[in-house]
């Protein structure tokens, strides 16, 4: 009986103590990924992002806990550049292909994503998958971007019998008669530094100087100072002096400039061709700054024809930002092969559909569509077969010498600086990066 009753007692404990276990050592154990990510909270698609992106992820994949931190604007490049300095990167990072995150790719911080696409690769556009600045694909691209896209508000333009311009003088022709109607000609959300040299230099540099002035440049070859480069500073210049451009764009929060736009502020507004999910309804509020049926008169385009240009009609083009993984993950670790089933999902046919939706951004997989497109995200998707893409300046060149590029054009644009003053200082800033 008391051997009996032992043996019981043995079964009792061994069954209690199994069931105080963490299900994790019953289980596979659950990897956990950190994620760095820029969230535009206030944008029309943020409440989709979240749900549809980010919670589906979650509820599909249970083995997988996700730690997100969310930024935007400066703080999130501040943070990235403090997170590589003191080696602590998140696992995988929201990246852009060069610029802002050169330091990423050039230090090899994060894995060449190249071998985990395979025969994947097939089902994205090839634009979207060339070497980034690292001399590798550091980041899946979400979709193909274009920097310099021109807004162009034709209801307004009729109402001031007013034509769609061809060259750069029709433009400058508009400056009077939109004066006098208490209007600006083009608005440019430009306090930001980085704005001016992105949205429009970039293509001003593009159709004057070219793309093979810049490989030079970048070479050590020729001179920031030479003439081409010197001349696109010019006629950046020139758009100010001749009103084209009025000075307090310099002081217009990137935030607000869209708002102004869709008020009438002015017929043009130049801007990234993301800006386009700025004006699309927010489904949490059923809102939009412009609507559907308004959305029909807003043609997406480039800039003008500029007298001189060695290229006409561009915009200044990359492959998208996209999600990098970390190179600290061990090669065929859980983790690592978490990381990139995030991946793979944030750059799904069905994600890079919503973002299509949403405005948020143009595929870079082949073949997306969809059938719940407003007008102004159907006219985003025709510019990109209109136009053909010269480079984006800080995806090409250094961030020590794209840093006085964009100040130096906010000095311009406020009378503190003269082109060959600019000139100056960017070329002296490549002479001291190239001696290191």
């Amino acid at each position: 009986m008391t051997f009996r009753k032992s043996k019981m007692l043995m079964v009792l404990l061994v069954v209690l103590v199994i069931s105080l276990l963490p299900m994790g050592t019953l289980a596979a154990k659950k990897v956990t990924l950190r994620v760095l990510n820029y969230f535009d909270a206030s944008s029309p698609g943020a409440s989709r992002e979240l749900t549809e992106v980010w919670e589906a992820f979650e509820k599909n994949n249970p083995d997988i806990k996700i730690v997100r931190e969310d930024l935007f604007g400066e703080p999130f490049h501040h943070k990235t550049e403090s997170y590589a300095a003191a080696g602590r990167l998140p696992d995988v990072i929201y990246m852009w292909p060069g610029g802002r995150s050169t330091t990423l790719h050039t230090k090899k911080l994060v894995k060449d994503l190249t071998p985990f696409l395979g025969e994947k690769r097939n089902e994205f556009s090839e634009a979207a998958l060339r070497p980034q600045a690292g001399g590798y694909l550091g980041e899946l691209p979400i979709g193909l971007t274009a920097t310099h896209v021109m807004f162009v508000n034709t209801e307004l333009l009729e109402e001031l019998n007013l034509k769609m311009p061809k060259t750069y003088q029709d433009l400058k022709d508009m400056v009077a008669p939109l004066k006098a109607a208490g209007k600006d000609v083009v608005l440019v959300g430009a306090q930001d530094d980085w704005v001016m040299q992105s949205v429009l230099f970039s293509m001003i540099s593009g159709r004057i100087a070219g793309d093979a002035k810049v490989d030079q440049f970048i070479a050590g070859k020729v001179k920031f100072t030479d003439k081409e480069f010197v001349d696109a500073l010019k006629f950046y210049q020139q758009l100010f002096t001749d009103g084209v451009l009025n000075r307090n764009v310099m002081q217009t929060p990137y935030g607000e400039v869209a708002a102004l736009f869709a008020a009438g502020k002015a017929p043009f507004m130049i801007d990234g061709d993301w800006k386009a999910g700025a004006f699309l309804t927010d489904p949490t509020t059923g809102q939009a700054l412009i609507s559907p049926e308004k959305q029909k008169k807003i043609v997406i385009t480039v800039f003008p024809a500029i007298s001189g240009e060695v290229v006409s009609g561009t915009t200044s083009s990359v492959p998208g930002v996209g999600f990098g993984m970390s190179a600290k993950l061990k090669a065929g670790s859980a983790e690592e092969k978490a990381a990139w089933r995030l991946i793979e999902w944030l750059t799904s046919e069905e994600v890079q559909k919503l973002r299509m939706e949403t405005g948020a951004a143009f595929p870079s997989r082949k073949g997306v569509t969809s059938d719940q497109l407003e007008p102004l995200a159907q006219e985003r998707g025709l510019f990109y077969g209109r136009v053909n893409g010269t480079y984006v300046l800080d995806d090409q060149i250094a961030t020590d010498i794209c840093i006085p590029i964009n100040i130096g054009l906010q000095e311009i644009g406020l009378g503190l600086a003269t082109p060959e003053q600019v000139a100056k200082r960017v070329q002296a800033a490549y002479d001291t990066w190239a001696k290191k």
